[in-house]
């Protein structure tokens, strides 16, 4: 009987795929973290933080003046219905919740009397955050959406 050249052997390859298979992991993963990168992280936290407090002192300033505001959409229009507000225009702030590159701010215009619509461009499915607001930055409402 003859000795069979070491790479003729299954057990060399068998020892050998474990770590292969461990270096092609690797890398395919490094890949997806550079592939795409996080959009939750801020870099400028800290200042973000400050200005909390600014951001809900203008929701305040809705609730005591008393608005309020519903927000519905159908056929790619936006319709925001205010209450106890009739500015010329508003403003809405569709954020995505998770990324921050889907982000969009659109001008309502009023077309009746505490009636504000914008055309909605084409959304990605995902969780949204709307945010109502008059031109002077005065005051705030927030609304969660899907």
């Amino acid at each position: 009987m003859s000795a069979k050249p070491w790479y003729r052997e299954p057990w060399p390859w068998l020892i050998m795929s474990g770590p292969a298979l461990v270096l092609v992991a690797g890398a395919i993963t490094t890949w997806i973290a550079f592939a795409s990168a996080d959009g939750l992280v801020a870099e400028d936290y800290y200042k973000q933080g400050l200005a909390i407090n600014k951001v809900l002192a203008r929701e305040e300033v809705a609730r005591a003046r008393g608005i309020t505001a519903r927000v519905s959409s159908s056929n790619g229009i936006l319709r925001v219905e205010v209450t106890n507000e009739d500015a010329p225009a508003l403003f809405a702030h569709l954020a995505h919740a998770t990324r921050e590159g889907y982000d969009v701010r659109l001008r309502l215009a009023r077309v009746a009397p505490g009636t504000y619509e914008a055309q909605l461009p084409e959304l990605p499915k995902g969780r949204w955050r709307i945010a109502i607001e008059d031109p002077k930055s005065e005051w705030r409402i927030m609304k969660e959406g899907a």
